[in-house]
Formats: structure tokens, C-alpha cells, sequence
């Protein structure tokens, strides 16, 4: 195949923005009222992280529950560093988000009064005080991503660009030295058309979701590869708390079925975490039980495995009625009947699993970032809602609300729509390189990264771990900086690209915190310090 002429034209938008999850979605629908929007999404836009949330979106909907009860749940959860005043504008502005998802026909379930009203049925995930979880059965994040990507694909108004892969941002720096440095557009490769495209604005939105892919059991899809924090890095952006990285307690432990997450919720509905013994153990954890928040619950099922040398968990609710279990947890209990499990005569058997990452591109609570020009919001950013340890279900507020934020942070900042011309962007030159002939090297390198990750820097790590990953990483992103320059760019070098930059940061920010808190656990370090270390750990580029 001869090498590929990267030749098009550059395209011109009021806002750009990279995912297509809650963020970017419900960015785009209500940025399209004010200018031309692109949707950058590397897979179809179906695939976003979104669409995998099973619990649902957390917002106080009910006159037994209170801002101040949300806010302090979070603080709690947060072990320390999450501030105050964020925590209560993002929870506080939770139920007009929640209208507007409504409105554009997102479907939560919920009950009819005895006077007629329609009532909202709101459920409890652990680390609540209340039931403030609007929930679509156990398919919430479907729900949502379906409902948002009609509206986005019936506006004439946006470009959804599906198989298209933001490979890296366009500063000035690169472009107009001597102008203030800021974002103002970025490459992206067209997967279908293999073409890289040259995308202008002075609005760019980063909703790329996180990294679970970094390590090797994750309940994320096969998207979550820390594109949006590894962009953001190599264009200078400051990132921020990484070494949080949030282990889902509750990922099926099965043959067949990989991935497969079992929501919270289940046990917000009363399901108990048991030995094979079918014996209670998280009581001897934590007062409140399998209730107690993430952080916590999966290093407890990390020490019982250790202990008893068993290969899982169980999770139990087969004391609820059988008809309750299948109502309120259809997906889950037909995705386990394809393996052999039914739910309501049989312990769910479970492992904790990467699942979310607290830190990410750091933003001010609008999802501004460091580089003028850029905003980042949802998992791929820190506005510092979630600390140490994210509460259930608060990061689908997060997106939806601080995506309205960001869009009146956009406009105030950049009112002015129609001058992007002012800076010329240069097109992709390819130049020497070559077409990718051994992808094995690609795939061999994915593997190692997420063997590494998990060995080295999962649930309870020491600094002599940290130090090897440091190591083997360093390696590696020589590697495959040299395999990056020598090739044409292809998905596969793309991702592979991100995630060993991604998985480093993670490494700096795990051997920086010289403490245990929330989700960084390290055995060098067993107690938090809350002298020395309730700071965020902030990694800036030198130069």
C-alpha cells in the first residue's frame, strides 16, 4: 500500500469537541445554538463510556434529602481533598441538569402518586445517606446516551464524526510563537478515509472519559485509554490527582463473560457481600457494611482474598424476591443467565476491577484547563468533585452539569464567532514514515503496560513497586515514541501511544504521595497525613 497523502483541507468550527459521552452530547446540543459543533468520537459515538453506567445519576430529588446531605457524603467520600465550595455548585445545580435530560427524552423510572402525580423512584448506592439515585432500570448510562445521540443526530447544526481519532492539540506555541499561548485546534485521523484532518477552534472540549484500559481486568470498554489526559500533557496542560484510581468492589468473576460490572445499586437494594462460606464479612471493615464507599469495600475483598486465598467474592441478594431482582436488575440478570448464574437462586461471584479514574486534566469548576482555549470535562478532568475516592454515581452529575458551565465559560471567554481564521494552521505532513507491518510489537506492548499496571500499581501498592513500573515504563514510552515516528499513524499506534503516557502519569502521582488516602494505598505509608499531604498532587511539564 503506497503512503498516504494527508492533503485536506482545514475545517473550521465554533466549538470542537472530543467524546461523545453525557459531556460532549449534552455540550454540543446546547452549543449548537450559538455556532457550527463538531463531535469528534473515535468508535461509534454509542461507545462512550456513558453507555455503561449501570447505577445512575446522583441528584437530591426528594424533600428527605438536602443539598447538605449530598455535599457532605461527598466530602466524606472524598477523603479530604475534595473543596466545599465545588462540591455544593455541582451538586446544587444538579436538579436543573437533570430537567434538562428529561427534556431532551431521557426516561428515569418511576412511580405513579395516589393523587396521580408521576414521582421519580430514586435508589441508594453505598456512601449515601439517602436514596438520591434516578436510575433506567440497570441500563442508566444506555438510556442516556441513547436519548442525547438522537437529539445530537438530528441537528443539522452538528458534525458527528464517528471513526475519527483526535490524535494530538495544535497550540500556538507550535503555530504562532509569538502570539499568548492557547489551543486552537487539533489533528485527527479519519480512520475510514486513512486521512488526517486539520481541525480549527477556539473552543475545544476534551469529554474523552478515562484509562481502565491502562490496567489489565477493567469494567470499561475498550475505548477508555487515556486519550483525552495524554493529548493534554504532550500540549502542557496541568494534570492532577492521578494516583486515585477508583476499583469497582463488584466485577463478575467469570470464564466467558469479561468486563461485566455489577452496579451498586444492588447493594443499595440490599445484596451483602459474602465468603464462599456465604458469611458477612465487610461488617469487620466498616459499620456500614457493604454500604461503605469504593475505596473502601474493594480493599476489604482485596485483604479476603489475600487471607483466604480464594479466587472471588460473592454477592448475595437472593433473599430478595425473585420478581423484585428481575424488575429492577433486568440486564444484570439475563448478562449472568448466559453464564450459568441466576441471580436469584445464586451468590454472584465478584472481583474489584479499574473502573474510574478522580484525577485527570485539571479545571476550575467551568472545565476551564490550564491552556487557554481548552476545557475538559468528566472523567478525563479534575474539578476536584470527587477527592480521593468518587461517591457513587456523581459522575454523570458532573458531566452533564459542568458541561453547561463550560459552554457559558466558552462563550464568556471567546464571545466573538466567525475570526477563527486569524491563525493558520499547518496540515499533517507524514513525512518518512512508513506503513505499520508488525502490529504484534503493538499488541505485545499493550499487554505488558497493563500486566505492569496491574502488578505494580493497583489496589495496594509500595514504593518498590511503583519504582519498577517507573522503570519498565520509561522503556517502553522510548519504544514506542521511536515505533511512532517511523509509522503512518493507525488506531492501534494511537492508543498504544496514550496509554503508556497515561500509565506513567499514574506512576508519578502514586510515588509523589507519600501517605495512604482514599484510593492510593501503599503499605510504605499505611496512615493518612493530613499535616503534609491533603494537597492535591499537581504534575506540570517542564519548559
Amino acid at each position: 500500500m503506497p503512503p498516504t497523502e494527508y492533503s485536506s483541507p482545514v475545517r473550521t468550527y465554533d466549538f470542537i469537541v472530543v467524546g461523545s459521552g453525557i459531556s460532549g452530547l449534552s455540550f454540543a446540543l446546547r452549543a449548537a445554538q450559538h455556532g457550527r459543533v463538531a463531535v469528534i468520537t473515535k468508535r461509534d459515538a454509542g461507545s462512550a463510556n456513558t453507555t455503561w453506567a449501570q447505577g445512575g445519576i446522583a441528584c437530591v430529588q426528594s424533600d428527605d434529602d438536602s443539598f447538605d446531605k449530598h455535599v457532605a457524603d461527598t466530602l466524606d467520600a472524598g477523603a479530604g481533598l475534595c473543596p466545599e465550595p465545588i462540591v455544593r455548585q455541582i451538586v446544587s445545580e444538579g436538579p436543573q441538569a437533570i430537567q434538562e435530560l428529561i427534556d431532551w427524552g431521557v426516561h428515569f423510572d418511576g412511580t405513579v402518586s395516589d393523587t396521580g402525580e408521576e414521582m421519580i423512584e430514586l435508589g441508594r448506592e453505598g456512601g449515601h445517606t439517602a436514596r438520591r439515585i434516578l436510575h433506567h432500570k440497570d441500563t442508566t448510562g444506555r438510556e442516556i446516551e441513547q436519548s442525547l445521540l438522537a437529539r445530537v443526530r438530528e441537528d443539522p447544526r452538528i458534525d458527528l464524526l464517528e471513526y475519527h481519532f483526535a490524535i494530538d492539540l495544535i497550540t500556538t506555541a507550535r503555530v504562532a510563537p509569538n502570539s499568548p499561548l492557547r489551543c486552537v485546534g487539533l489533528y485527527v485521523l479519519d480512520e475510514k478515509a486513512d486521512e488526517v484532518l486539520t481541525l480549527r477552534s477556539d473552543r475545544i472540549l476534551l469529554c474523552t472519559g478515562g484509562s481502565g484500559r491502562v490496567y489489565l481486568y477493567t469494567t470499561n470498554p475498550d475505548v477508555a485509554t487515556g486519550d483525552g489526559v495524554a493529548m493534554a500533557w504532550r500540549a502542557g496542560c496541568e494534570i492532577a490527582n492521578m494516583e486515585f484510581i477508583q476499583f469497582h468492589p463488584t466485577c463478575l468473576y467469570h470464564r466467558e463473560i469479561k468486563s461485566f460490572l455489577i452496579t451498586e445499586a444492588m447493594r443499595g437494594e440490599g445484596a451483602e457481600l459474602v465468603d464462599r462460606d456465604g458469611i458477612r464479612f465487610m461488617p469487620e471493615y466498616d459499620p456500614r457494611g457493604s454500604l461503605a464507599p469504593r475505596d473502601i469495600v474493594a480493599r476489604a475483598i482485596d485483604h479476603e482474598l489475600k487471607r483466604t486465598g480464594a479466587s472471588c467474592v460473592y454477592l448475595d441478594i437472593t433473599h430478595k424476591p425473585a420478581e423484585f431482582v428481575k424488575d429492577r436488575f433486568p440486564y444484570i440478570y439475563e448478562r449472568c443467565l448466559t453464564g450459568g448464574i441466576d441471580i436469584t437462586k445464586d451468590r454472584i461471584p465478584v472481583v474489584p476491577a479499574a473502573h474510574y479514574q478522580c484525577g485527570g486534566v485539571r479545571t476550575d469548576v467551568n472545565g476551564a484547563t490550564s491552556l487557554p482555549g481548552l476545557w475538559a470535562v468528566g472523567e478525563v478532568a479534575c474539578t476536584g468533585l470527587h477527592g480521593a475516592n468518587r461517591l457513587a454515581s456523581n459522575s454523570l452529575l458532573e458531566g452533564v452539569v459542568v458541561s453547561a458551565r463550560a459552554l457559558h465559560d466558552c462563550l464568556e471567554k471567546s464571545p466573538r464567532i466567525g475570526e477563527a481564521e486569524e491563525i493558520v494552521l499547518p496540515r499533517w505532513e507524514s513525512g518518512d514514515a512508513s506503513d505499520v507491518d508488525e502490529l504484534v510489537v503493538i499488541y505485545h506492548n499493550w499487554d505488558e503496560i497493563r500486566h505492569l499496571m496491574w502488578d505494580y500499581v493497583s489496589i495496594v501498592r509500595t514504593d518498590k513497586r511503583l519504582h519498577r513500573a517507573a522503570t519498565r515504563l520509561q522503556n517502553l514510552r522510548q519504544e514506542i515514541q521511536e515505533f511512532y515516528w517511523d509509522f503512518h499513524v493507525t488506531p492501534e499506534l494511537l492508543e498504544l501511544r496514550n496509554l503508556v503516557e497515561t500509565a506513567s502519569l499514574i506512576v508519578e502521582s502514586a510515588t509523589r504521595r507519600k501517605e495512604s488516602r482514599g484510593l492510593h494505598y501503599t503499605l510504605d505509608y499505611p496512615e493518612r497525613d493530613d499535616v503534609n499531604w491533603r494537597v492535591d498532587t499537581v504534575l506540570r511539564k517542564q519548559g
